[in-house]
């Protein structure tokens, strides 16, 4: 697993890790994201989904909707499979509260996508819209 997340750390050029050495931050574009041995985590809200498109590898699963980051780890536990966490928002300010609260919860890395959703298509990504089968459940 450290081989795993050294290699990802060097993919994306990340450096050292914000948090206890579980917290990363980086700003992969697009097809890095889409290529990357990573569980990657949209937790927007389903009308953002809507509105802005996801990544077609992205599990949908909004983080504001749970109490706890506990409860929210409990909802993703089908999903968790010993690769790191990668996660994504509009902007990146609830990545880096949301990355900053399961870091300490989880034994793999978690990654803060800096920037969002926002970022990437700034770059020129046209996202995909969402799907039931993403966890979108008003799609």
């Amino acid at each position: 697993m450290r081989f795993l997340t050294l290699a990802f750390v060097a993919l994306f050029g990340l450096g050292s890790p914000a948090v206890a050495q579980q917290h990363y931050v980086a700003q992969p574009s697009a097809t890095e994201l889409q290529s990357a041995d990573v569980l990657l985590v949209d937790i927007r809200r389903p009308e953002e989904w809507a509105q802005t498109g996801v990544l077609p590898n992205a599990h949908l699963l909004t983080y504001e909707h749970f109490d706890t980051p506990e409860a929210f780890l409990a909802a993703l536990a089908p999903q968790l499979d010993g690769r790191p966490v990668a996660l994504i928002c509009r902007t990146g300010n609830r990545t880096n509260t949301a990355a900053r609260a399961l870091a300490g919860l989880l034994d793999q890395p978690v990654i803060d996508i800096q920037g969002g959703i926002t970022r990437l298509m700034r770059d020129g990504y046209q996202p995909s819209a969402p799907t039931r089968a993403q966890g979108c459940t008003t799609c």
